[in-house]
């Protein structure tokens, strides 16, 4: 019996745990097959106008890694699944030794009683008692050897249920195992094509260097512009701050916006990160790194731009070649919307979580890219990474 409650543990506990874990991995690769989808469809835009950039290497970069994650999650589902198939073949065995073992006691149970029987039979046996009280105890012992004859079959009988059941979840995982390893072989070879697309075009743009060093420089010059106006805006606002300090209802909304920190809204609906926060390697040219003070979130087509949290429109100013630049507060940290064009709000305007302030300019000689860059700055610190802060996708 210790050996039956062991095998009840394998097999009622350990499934429970790895088809949790099982259900997370099959939840994670589907929103990575879909946010493939989603970044296929932006390079699709660029490839009718074959005019593929850095942009689009770094969405490549980054369907290369959504594709490694799906092959990680894969093998992980595999692991999983093996240690059930060993616990089960575990259980499997534990259990067939149990079944002998009872079979055999139950048939000497069986003999034993035959023996007895016909020298003694039952109702004799209760006859030849001494008096009614000691009748009475023979009859109750006699239905308690029934009963447990009675239900040492039902052990057995269940016993076999268990081992029969044990055995096509067995034969389930291995037949999900020969699935996953013919679906992860299929992801290597997507994998494969995507690395070698990425190495034809990091050849193409090299040969491009000057061009690209050109870009390099116009971007670096309309971003100096931007960091300039913001610091000095954000100078102004540590100055008002300095003289008049935050009211009660400014305070809480700064506390809740630091409380939310990794939960907040993306600000716009769905996009690629093509380029983040810090100092980041140049995907083409040798020993160039380029330092961003936020991060550039890629859409495709019509893309309105939301607020990632309720505060008050500071400031909303355009630079030549950048188009516009909204900047809110939300208590002692800011946001910096760049790149907008439609703007629906204005400087003093009190506005709500996933306000649409405006739209990201898209690009239609780009394959309809729009790409917003976005910063957050908080008084003391300044440049904070806004993935730090933006819910996980």
């Amino acid at each position: 019996m210790r050996i039956i409650l062991l095998t009840g543990i394998f097999l009622l506990v350990f499934p429970k745990i790895s088809g949790q874990s099982r259900k997370e991995l099959e939840d994670q690769r589907a929103k990575a097959l879909e946010e493939i989808s989603y970044v296929d469809n932006i390079l699709k835009e660029t490839e009718k106008e074959k005019s593929s950039g850095i942009n689009d290497l770094k969405i490549i970069g980054n369907k290369l890694g959504l594709r490694e994650n799906i092959i990680t999650g894969m093998r992980e589902e595999i692991k999983l699944l093996t240690e059930r198939i060993e616990l089960n073949s575990l259980a499997i065995e534990l259990m067939e030794k149990d079944i002998i073992v009872l079979k055999e006691e139950y048939a000497k149970s069986v003999i034993n009683s035959y023996k007895s029987e016909k020298g003694n039979p039952e109702l004799a046996y209760i006859l030849s008692a001494r008096d009614f009280n000691q009748g009475y105890k023979r009859l109750r012992y006699l239905q308690q050897v029934a009963k447990f004859r009675r239900r040492e079959t039902e052990i057995i009988s269940e016993l076999k249920d268990q081992i029969e059941k044990t055995k096509e979840k067995f034969q389930e995982d291995l037949n999900n195992i020969s699935e996953l390893k013919s679906r992860e072989e299929i992801q290597k070879d997507l994998l494969q094509q995507e690395q070698d697309k990425k190495k034809r075009l990091v050849n193409t743009l090299g040969k491009k260097e000057k061009l690209l060093r050109r870009e390099l420089e116009e971007k670096k010059r309309i971003a100096k512009k931007i960091e300039t106006e913001i610091t000095r805006i954000i100078e102004e606002e540590r100055k008002k701050s300095v003289k008049t300090e935050l009211t009660p209802e400014q305070k809480l909304i700064g506390e809740s916006f630091s409380e939310n920190k990794g939960k907040l809204p993306w600000p716009v609906e769905r996009g690629v990160i093509t380029s983040q926060f810090g100092f980041q390697k140049h995907p083409v040219l040798t020993y160039v790194t380029e330092d961003n003070i936020g991060i550039e979130i890629t859409s495709t087509g019509k893309t309105a731009v939301r607020s990632i949290f309720k505060g008050q429109v500071v400031k909303v100013f355009a630079i030549s070649g950048a188009n516009m630049t909204i900047i809110v507060r939300h208590g002692k940290y800011l946001t910096v919307y760049q790149n907008i064009i439609n703007v629906r709000i204005k400087s003093g305007d009190m506005i709500d979580i996933k306000q649409e302030m405006g739209e990201v300019f898209c690009d239609v000689e780009n394959g309809n890219k729009a790409v917003l860059k976005f910063m957050i700055f908080e008084e003391v610190e300044k440049y904070l990474d806004p993935e730090l802060w933006i819910a996980k996708k």
